[in-house]
């Protein structure tokens, strides 16, 4: 990989075996989403895709998260030329990360800005620092966040608040987010606390963990009821799975909490 390269993934496993995959945004000083960085996210994203850990940590290097989007992506697009780019980037980013059949953790140290924090509203779950901010300013250029961040955001926040923080552009600290229930958690040490929730997960039962954001994703999509229609086969199958069977077993020999996982 080119010691340039915008974004880095890397893979590891951990005591247990479990493979833990971490997309890093490096694009110094400000982590802008260029087209070079959007490139090369979007060739991480893929790899993971193609080959599953059993959970993925996006972070990223620097003083911000990131600043948002460069604005030089946008100069010069017409109607269709803009609403192609926000094909691709829903296609090849927000929709591939949210299928990934493994939980999907974002850690946002500081500023997150745009692209970013559309990301992160596409993870499963997110951390923050005390000192992170977080904002949707696409309004200083008369657009719109596009990326699939209003909806996700009112989905986690509700409609009023996701119309207020888009709107007014405003940035908005940790703390607001937490109690919005849009950050997950905060944490003084934001880099530890994220290795050992992916740890954590990582080590969980994964086909479990991918049946539930099937099933939340089933709710998304069409409510109760639809996530209702998909949960017995969806839920059924894991009684095919190692994990499952291994964890009863564990269970009624020992006791709970003592089960190992594979993934299987």
């Amino acid at each position: 990989m080119s010691a340039t390269q915008p974004t880095r993934l890397t893979r590891e496993f951990t005591e247990a075996g479990a493979e833990i995959a971490t997309i890093t945004l490096a694009n110094p000083p400000l982590n802008l989403f260029d087209r070079q960085l959007m490139n090369s996210l979007i060739a991480d994203i893929a790899a993971v895709s193609a080959q599953p850990p059993r959970a993925v940590l996006i972070r990223a290097e620097g003083k911000v998260v990131s600043g948002g989007v460069d604005v030089n992506v946008f100069y010069g697009l017409g109607v269709e030329e803009g609403a192609q780019l926000w094909r691709e980037l829903f296609a090849q980013i927000i929709h591939p990360l949210e299928a990934l059949p493994c939980p999907v953790v974002f850690a946002a140290h500081g500023l997150t800005l745009t692209a970013a924090f559309e990301i992160s509203l596409a993870c499963d779950i997110i951390l923050a620092a005390p000192k992170a901010k977080f904002g949707l300013v696409e309004t200083v250029v008369g657009l719109t966040p596009s990326m699939g961040g209003p909806q996700r955001l009112a989905e986690r926040a509700g409609s009023g608040r996701a119309r207020e923080f888009v709107m007014t552009g405003d940035l908005y600290d940790a703390a607001t987010m937490a109690e919005w229930g849009v950050v997950n958690a905060i944490h003084e040490d934001l880099e530890t606390a994220a290795r050992a929730l992916v740890t954590r997960l990582a080590e969980g039962p994964t086909r479990a963990h991918a049946a539930t954001k099937q099933i939340i994703e089933a709710w998304r999509s069409g409510g109760v009821a639809h996530a209702d229609s998909v949960t017995p086969k969806v839920s059924g199958e894991l009684f095919a799975t190692a994990d499952l069977q291994g964890a009863v077993l564990s269970f009624l020999e020992v006791g709970p909490g003592k089960a190992t996982y594979r993934g299987e």
